[in-house]
């Protein structure tokens, strides 16, 4: 006998997913008029997502980081960010925002973090990365929980 794969909530509840990628689409929008680009957007997308150990996630943010013109050593070099010297100010304040909200349980934005972010980043794009740190833990959650799977890529 075999188990039953789980319930993809994504698929058995699709009005909120819908609500979700509305709320994804918000934040990519609110990204851009703030100014932030695409690649520290994907950057916050792929650490978050190797925090959480989202397989699906990672699997497509590493891809959509590297078509936005990411590299691949800095993805690789990404769970070592701070002892780095390829990331610059902004993208180390977007990061520390991105660890800090999806660690919220042990660790949280304290007040020199957040100071520290304050100087490299602008209000509307401290809003903005906090609300896509808090986007993708959603994600992560929705495809962790529903047991999603990925395929090999070509070799």
């Amino acid at each position: 006998m075999t188990a039953r794969r789980r319930v993809y909530i994504d698929k058995q509840t699709p009005s909120v997913f819908k609500a979700m990628n509305g709320v994804a689409l918000e934040v990519r929008t609110r990204a851009a008029d703030a100014g932030l680009d695409r690649i520290i957007m994907e950057l916050v997308n792929v650490r978050v997502s190797q925090i959480n150990r989202c397989l699906f996630c990672l699997d497509s943010h590493s891809r959509q980081a590297v078509e936005a013109g990411e590299s691949n050593q800095r993805i690789a070099v990404l769970p070592a960010w701070r002892e780095s010297e390829l990331f610059s100010p902004r993208e180390r304040a977007a990061l520390e925002i991105a660890e800090a909200v999806t660690k919220v349980s042990t660790e949280h934005l304290d007040d020199h973090t957040y100071a520290t972010a304050r100087k490299a980043l602008s209000d509307d794009e401290i809003s903005v990365l906090i609300w896509a740190a808090v986007t993708i833990n959603a994600f992560n959650r929705v495809s962790i929980l529903s047991g999603h799977r990925i395929s090999a890529a070509p070799r």
